[in-house]
């Protein structure tokens, strides 16, 4: 079956474009690197301290994932491998690709991952298979050094603060293994749409976004409930995972009230900016995902102040227990629904 981009290609060429991280010591380089490395089986420890999941197949918390430090280029590569994963049951052996067809989309999509590799401190890929059947944990050197930085936090602090995050994610899928399951089938379901007939909205989509809209103008009704599912979806895994990151509290992370601080505001810098830069937010879906984040650390607080930790990780039992779009504006509606 063909693949409807050349994902070697795109990695190369999202590696020749994304920025050059910052500089450092070659000595600091190497603390860096051992630093983040170390900090990632106690962060997935305290995490399941803080949230009670443990992985379902029995493994100790701290070998929950497999941990990668990589650069920009290498968090673009493996990006390209975990796209061409789940893209994989969309080829179509009735449709050839060409390979100057293949390579345009490489183009765009290494243009879009090199726009993303600077931004991005860590990301969990539970997708991408390995020999071991643990998910991939990419933490993003230059990034971490380059906003410790930027903010003035303490970098002991600050790189077990991103791991606990990441490692959050990592917990969420070793705790409930049909997540990544349905969640990639969900994504073919919403990407399956888009034909050869249909190519050109996702044109479409982008003059929609650079005229005020958003990719949700373009899209079906049908493919509007599964992107709604989808954003509740992602609304529940990054807020929980902002919420356990402080909750395992200063004894932790001694700093953590200043980091978040910090964090907050330059995120909120972000989202206000103008022109260019604001255009580039919306293509890239960087304010729905700030939004995300904040909704879902709503939800999952409301929740669990009203039926406790393990009342909330009922969420974790299947598919029916996930929380709509509703629902993540409305907690006790999740609460009367699950809990009766």
């Amino acid at each position: 079956m063909d693949q409807p981009v050349d994902w070697d290609a795109a990695a190369r060429v999202a590696g020749r474009l994304a920025p050059p991280g910052p500089r450092a010591a070659r000595v600091q380089l190497e603390e860096l690197v051992g630093q983040l490395r170390d900090v990632a089986g106690p962060a997935a420890e305290h995490v399941s301290r803080t949230t009670d999941l443990v992985p379902a197949d029995g493994r100790p918390p701290a070998d929950v994932s497999r941990v990668l430090v990589v650069d920009r280029p290498g968090w673009a590569r493996a990006n390209t491998q975990m796209f061409a994963v789940m893209a994989a049951p969309l080829a179509d052996a009735g449709k050839r690709t060409t390979s100057a067809s293949r390579l345009a989309a490489a183009t765009q999509v290494g243009g879009v991952l090199a726009l993303l590799a600077g931004k991005v401190l860590g990301q969990f890929d539970p997708f991408t298979p390995t020999a071991d059947g643990r998910g991939r944990l990419l933490l993003v050197a230059p990034n971490v050094l380059h906003l410790e930085r930027t903010m003035r936090v303490e970098p002991a602090d600050f790189r077990l603060w991103v791991a606990l995050h990441e490692q959050t994610h990592a917990l969420q899928f070793a705790a409930a293994p049909w997540l990544a399951g349905h969640l990639a089938e969900r994504s073919a379901a919403l990407l399956g749409d888009f034909t050869d007939e249909r190519r050109g909205d996702l044109v479409m989509s982008v003059r929609s976004v650079l005229n005020g809209g958003s990719v949700f103008d373009v899209l079906t009704e049908d493919q509007r409930g599964i992107f709604e599912e989808m954003g509740a979806a992602m609304a529940l895994l990054e807020g929980h995972a902002d919420h356990a990151m402080d909750e395992v509290g200063p004894w932790v992370v001694p700093s953590v009230k200043k980091i978040r601080a910090k964090f907050e505001a330059k995120r909120d810098q972000g989202a206000s900016a103008g022109g260019a830069a604001r255009v580039l937010r919306r293509l890239l879906g960087l304010d729905t995902k700030l939004a995300q984040y904040r909704d879902g650390a709503r939800f999952v607080r409301a929740v669990q102040r009203d039926v406790g930790r393990g009342g909330f990780n009922a969420v974790w039992a299947g598919p029916h227990n996930l929380p709509t779009a509703a629902e993540i504006a409305d907690p006790p509606a999740w609460v009367r629904r699950v809990h009766g």
